[in-house]
């Protein structure tokens, strides 16, 4: 299940990015983002010595971006000399419901779509952005991505909010779960929402 879903969050998590759509190769998928911090992303859908080392023999310049299910030291292990471990994040999975919104005082909710990207926004009486977030959906699976509150409007249920207005429009357009990547922060947070983890994500770039 890990793969099939993992993979379905990388496409989604393209999309919702605006970046080209995945490319299918022998260990996963390649997202070739095209920034001078992150060239290319390869997220592996093994998490076999071969599948990791297939994949760094492509990196024939620095930022290319390696992520894997697998153990940060045993990632480092085999991708060798030139590579630097960066951090792990978790991918998190939830069924969805259709939740009633309730919208705290002083603020407004909108929901947008623009080319099959989500985008809602809570804003405050003048109009500025408190807290915002994206989503996809595709075979049925919600991807949620970039969902953050301003500090000043924090611990007011904003981000909760936005996560729930996120699930009502993908529950419209016939999503069934929902999966996002979580910092080790924002993991606590989503637990706490109901969402399971996954499986951690080890991410490497190529820095020779």
């Amino acid at each position: 299940m890990v793969p099939e879903l993992a993979g379905v969050w990388v496409r989604g998590l393209a999309a919702a990015r605006r970046n080209p759509q995945p490319v299918e190769v022998a260990w996963g998928l390649r997202v070739d983002v095209g920034r001078t911090r992150e060239r290319a992303r390869h997220v592996l859908l093994r998490s076999d010595a071969a599948a990791v080392r297939a994949a760094a023999a492509t990196a024939d310049e620095p930022n290319i971006w390696i992520k894997a299910f697998v153990e940060p030291e045993q990632g480092s292990a085999w991708l060798g000399p030139g590579w630097q471990y960066r951090g792990t994040e978790f991918v998190m999975t939830t069924a969805l419901t259709n939740p009633t919104l309730r919208v705290p005082d002083g603020y407004t909710l909108s929901t947008e779509e623009t080319d099959s990207v989500i985008h809602v926004r809570a804003r405050t009486a003048e109009g500025d952005v408190a807290s915002a977030g994206y989503a996809t959906v595709n075979d049925g699976v919600a991807v949620m991505d970039r969902v953050a509150t301003y500090p000043e409007h924090q611990r007011r249920g904003l981000g909760t909010l936005v996560m729930e207005a996120l699930a009502v429009a993908a529950v419209e357009r016939g999503a069934h779960t929902a999966a996002l990547g979580a910092t080790d922060d924002g993991r606590a947070l989503y637990e706490s929402l109901g969402w399971t983890l996954l499986a951690p994500l080890a991410g490497f770039v190529h820095q020779p």
